[in-house]
């Protein structure tokens, strides 16, 4: 038996405040009884609110430019040659489970990203959607994988993503999310119930893939949204699916425990994409050495760096870097004039029109402004086109600037700013409707109520009186 205080977090990616607070509150028993008895309110995620650094900056309470990753993808250095997926070993900086293993105390994580490939931690771990089909280890200490792996009948079994989701075909990727939220909890089930942890945090990548296929067949303000279509009640279906999976795992926690829904942030329709390489090439800051035959990822595209001034890449926002004399390899921006470029391509990008004439509302951050720190290779503008409402579509030579189609494959959704909270348990909390929360506060939320000293640099408060 462990002293002291235990807490369970059940991470829901891309768990939405219109679905849980709003459209399924009245449907979801489980995590409606969690919030009468405790208290709840939209989470504010991270700029930019993606899935890999907003975990990561949940956990450690630290700013994606404190952590260096500044989405699922990110620049190496100043060798453009494309975007690489952000590892576990990316996050240098210590998260809850670190502080506790200094403290004595065990962690069970299953899930949480980014755990690709699965550090040992003082507990047990079982990695993320990062988790490539052909890994050979999937958890640490070992003998987890043997567990999870006879919990679902073999190898194999077990599901950490759907790969390439967007292209599988909707029937089968139902199918999948369903299989995947399925065997994840079944696999928390029986971990919680035979590890002596103090901590424990699972995330599930259902709602995520579920709402990226499924949003235009849910959403009557999505522009491709038909009624009666066959897909209107899978967002109803899966959400009493997980509430029921929710209601399983709390059954096997201990009665004491202080529980925790959250997300890492929300969805909203995909109205389009803006071909940001193209709008780039209109305006004189980008440019070929070839003609393109069609379509052509960034990274591939024969760029003649002796007249380009900036590149965009793609993804749920967009990312702009700026070719400087110094920092890369071919640069002709004197870093002189830097920010007045930037200020030149911010005042550009946020008076866009869209494809109606009218202003696309894009807005466009600067790093620096927006984080007390920096590191590694960010981009030096971060760019919400339409506000979040618009995909940027990171590959050259579209036929149209702006598109319907995206560049990945179909997408109905767009990442949101905000996710949900839910706590319940502690002794004394705050009940009700809560105001003002952010994901960067529960990571030191959590240490303070083990009594733990935040690390140095933690921007993250505590959010408890």
């Amino acid at each position: 038996m462990t002293e002291g205080p235990r807490i369970a977090v059940i991470g829901l990616d891309c768990g939405t405040p219109q679905l849980l607070f709003d459209d399924f509150a009245g449907e979801l028993p489980n995590i409606g009884a969690l919030m009468q008895r405790g208290m709840h309110g939209d989470l504010a995620s991270i700029t930019p609110p993606i899935t890999v650094p907003a975990w990561a900056c949940s956990m450690t309470g630290k700013t994606p430019g404190q952590l260096g990753i500044y989405g699922f993808r990110n620049r190496k250095d100043s060798t453009y040659d494309g975007l690489s997926i952000a590892t576990a070993d990316a996050v240098k900086e210590p998260a809850v489970w670190d502080v506790l293993g200094r403290a004595g105390k065990r962690s069970l994580l299953i899930g949480v990203p980014p755990s690709y490939p699965p550090k040992p931690i003082e507990g047990w771990r079982v990695s993320c959607f990062l988790t490539p089909p052909s890994a050979k280890s999937f958890a640490a200490p070992a003998e987890v994988q043997a567990e999870v792996e006879e919990e679902l009948g073999g190898p194999g079994q077990y599901i950490f993503d759907i790969p390439n989701f967007r292209d599988k075909g909707e029937d089968f990727v139902m199918d999948q999310v369903f299989a995947m939220t399925e065997r994840r909890f079944k696999v928390a089930r029986r971990l919680v119930r035979n590890k002596p942890w103090d901590y424990f945090m699972m995330v599930e990548m259902g709602p995520d893939r579920l709402h990226h296929v499924f949003w235009q067949y849910y959403d009557p303000k999505h522009p491709k949204y038909e009624p009666g279509n066959r897909f209107e009640t899978a967002f109803r279906d899966y959400y009493r699916f997980l509430d029921d999976q929710v209601g399983s795992l709390l059954d096997v926690l201990p009665d004491d425990v202080v529980t925790i829904v959250m997300s890492d942030h929300g969805a909203r329709p995909m109205i389009g994409g803006v071909c940001f390489n193209d709008w780039l090439i209109r305006h004189g800051y980008l440019a070929m050495r070839d003609d393109l035959g069609g379509p052509t990822p960034i990274a591939r595209a024969p760029i003649d760096w002796s007249r380009t001034v900036a590149w965009g890449d793609g993804g749920y926002y967009g990312r702009l870097f700026l070719n400087v004399k110094g920092r890369e390899p071919e640069g002709t921006i004197e870093p002189a004039d830097y920010e007045r470029v930037r200020d030149e391509l911010t005042q550009a990008l946020e008076s866009m029109p869209g494809p109606d004439g009218t202003p696309l509302g894009t807005k466009v951050f600067k790093p620096q402004d927006i984080y007390p720190e920096v590191r590694g290779v960010a981009p030096d503008l971060i760019v919400y086109f339409g506000d979040l409402e618009w995909r940027s579509v990171g590959s050259v030579g579209n036929p149209d600037v702006f598109t319907h189609e995206n560049d990945t494959g179909p997408d109905g959704a767009n990442h949101d700013r905000t996710g949900v909270f839910v706590m319940a348990g502690l002794p004394g909390q705050p009940t009700g409707r809560r105001e003002g929360l952010r994901l960067i506060d529960v990571g030191p939320t959590i240490m303070e109520l083990y009594g733990l000293e935040v690390p140095p640099g933690v921007q993250g408060r505590s959010f408890l009186p």
